[in-house]
């Protein structure tokens, strides 16, 4: 299943049943009054938030979704059934627009569904109409007209989804993240020593000796220029806006010892340009593959940057020191 994290919709609520004109007809009563009942309520249209969504593929595939109508009124004073609700599941972090106009791109947040089970009135079923019943006056015995029904309301959406995450691995492409996701999780991202393998998003969870569970989302890699759409990872910026925190990876291969924060500085200034107050996320600064490092080089990174963390994703080394770095954190 791809990856998608945008979808264009339309929701109809049910019509109303129409009211319905009858008289009674009984044994030994000459003159039957009217006996028509009313129409019932067309479906409202909800939002489900549900975890075992991850996508908004489904929504790629069915552009449509329209609730029961309510069925019209009958004689004897019996009204129509009710339409039945359309409930509509949407992964957790499903941001819900009203398209105004499409044309000059207005719109209006109507939902942000963060929480799992979370419910949310999108568009409310038409009312039913009257019965010839309910018009009788002292002047008009015998109505012979009902209401006709009222339309369902009617929207056109836009849904985006933004993962709902803890924590987000941030680097360039080829810097581990993907490794060491897989190394802490039983998420199994695709892995290869070439850049942008991680063509989307992905989830990885852990859980600690107290219970407590920590979601990690892998954000592909981000370039110079990715704020004006250059690479793949300004796509998925929007992943880490929910986090409480950034995990920075960078691969030694792309460390300047002489200035061992450039590449997190590249970084950075992407996240300031698309947004100043992602930028401003609290950060843990990592750097992978130190298998490649000579010991003694190590020893120097290691004393002259202590708030860094050194790591191999790959054998394993110094992962448990950042983890718990991040368990505090969180």
């Amino acid at each position: 299943m791809r990856f998608i994290d945008e979808a264009k919709i339309l929701v109809k609520a049910g019509k109303g049943g129409r009211g319905c004109v009858s008289f009674r007809r009984e044994k030994f009563v000459p003159k039957g009054g009217p006996d028509g009942g009313c129409g019932g309520k067309g479906g409202d249209v909800y939002f489900l938030a549900s975890n075992k969504l991850l996508t908004l593929y489904d929504f790629r595939l069915k552009r449509v979704y329209q609730a029961e109508n309510g069925q019209p009124g009958m004689g004897s004073q019996k009204d129509g059934r009710a339409g039945k609700d359309l409930v509509i599941e949407v992964p957790v972090g499903t941001l819900i627009y009203e398209i105004k106009d499409e044309e000059q791109g207005t719109e209006v947040l109507l939902a942000d569904l963060a929480k799992n089970g979370e419910k949310f009135l999108i568009a409310r079923g038409g009312k039913g109409g009257k019965g010839n019943m309910y018009f009788k006056t002292p002047t008009n015995q015998a109505p012979r007209y009902a209401q006709p029904g009222l339309p369902g309301e009617e929207k056109r959406l836009r849904l985006e989804l933004k993962l709902i995450a803890d924590v987000g691995l941030l680097g360039l492409p080829n810097a581990g993240k993907s490794t060491f996701l897989s190394a802490i999780s039983a998420a199994r991202p695709k892995i290869a020593p070439y850049p942008f393998t991680t063509l989307v998003p992905n989830l990885g969870v852990i859980a600690d000796d107290l219970g407590r569970k920590m979601v990690i989302a892998d954000i592909p890699g981000l370039i110079e220029g990715a704020h004006l759409g250059q690479g793949l990872g300004h796509r998925f910026l929007k992943h880490v806006e929910r986090t409480r925190f950034l995990v920075h990876i960078l691969s030694i291969e792309d460390v300047d010892l002489d200035n061992i924060f450039q590449g997190f500085d590249l970084i950075n200034k992407e996240l300031e340009k698309f947004d100043p107050v992602l930028a401003k996320k609290q950060q843990i600064k990592v750097i992978n593959k130190i298998d490649l490092l000579p010991k003694e080089d190590l020893r120097i990174l290691k004393s002259k940057y202590p708030e860094l963390f050194f790591i191999s994703a790959l054998h394993g080394d110094g992962i448990d020191e950042l983890l718990s770095a991040m368990w505090k954190k969180l």
